[in-house]
């Protein structure tokens, strides 16, 4: 490990950065520097940005992924090695702002109930009775569940934030049936060697492979749970704030939007045509 590597570890460690934002930020690094086959300490601020330019226009690249690097490269630069702020950028995409296909409460029955072993039928029933994102599925301890409380704890969420959730009575029993088979040791979900929890790529792999069993077409991976999940709750009359809250948005925006996916309340809206004529009509 280099020095320059090990400083802007340090550096994102100080600052709490999360352990896959160490990885997609010395990933951005690693490839500047094969691309110019020098240290990104020789690199001038003007070749860094025609790397930029080089990842949107040649090799065309999403722009998430060009958004990352300039996060990386503006990190490393102005934190780790201290110099002047340089506003590295990317043009911002030109792109239609789709809404994510909906999985209905029978497409996400259907996909439980298709799930080809036990430890899968679990893990698709608690990524969406609790609305986790995937990297705190994979996170979760046997500790963080509550069965006195019916509460689970996700552990340092999106941001850094802890936050509670029902535990549904449904996945109570699911668990403990399944570890009435399977003793529970640390991990909810251990990869094969109980050593670590199970690898992000291996749960995507797991509901793309029960998707396509239950027949369900609709496009996205496994976080089309946690958009269901938010969904069906405000189809079901949960208010907004709670719903932010449970899904542990920092912003009631970003939980607006879910509004635009429940169809009950936009196909459940009356045209303004079907309302009482006016008397002066």
């Amino acid at each position: 490990m280099t020095e320059l590597r090990t400083r802007m570890i340090r550096d994102m460690t100080l600052r709490g950065f999360s352990p896959r934002t160490h990885e997609s930020y010395i990933a951005a690094v690693v490839h500047l520097a094969r691309h110019y086959r020098r240290s990104p300490e020789q690199l001038t601020n003007e070749e860094v940005q025609a790397y930029l330019l080089h990842l949107v226009q040649h090799r065309k690249l999403a722009w998430a992924t060009c958004s990352l690097a300039v996060n990386a490269f503006r990190f490393l630069y102005h934190v780790t090695l201290e110099r002047d702020r340089t506003d590295f950028r990317v043009p911002a995409p030109k792109v239609p702002q789709k809404l994510p296909e909906i999985l209905s409460r029978e497409d996400v029955w259907r996909l439980i109930n298709a799930a080809s072993a036990p430890t899968h039928r679990l893990l698709l029933a608690t990524t969406y009775a609790a609305g986790l994102r995937v990297s705190e599925l994979v996170a979760l301890k046997v500790s963080n569940i509550d069965p006195e409380r019916l509460t689970i704890h996700v552990e340092q969420g999106k941001g850094g934030k802890d936050r509670y959730v029902p535990l549904a009575d449904r996945l109570l029993v699911e668990l403990r049936r399944f570890w009435r088979v399977v003793p529970p040791a640390h991990w909810v979900f251990p990869n094969r060697q109980g050593t670590r929890p199970i690898d992000i790529s291996s749960v995507q792999k797991i509901y793309t492979m029960t998707k396509l069993q239950a027949g369900i077409r609709k496009q996205g991976g496994i976080h089309a749970l946690r958009h269901a999940y938010a969904t069906h709750l405000l189809e079901a009359g949960t208010d907004l704030p709670t719903v932010q809250r449970l899904l542990g948005h920092q912003h009631l925006s970003t939980t607006m939007r879910y509004f635009h996916l429940s169809q009950r309340r936009v196909l459940g809206t009356r045209s303004p045509l079907d309302l009482p004529q006016p008397p002066t009509a």
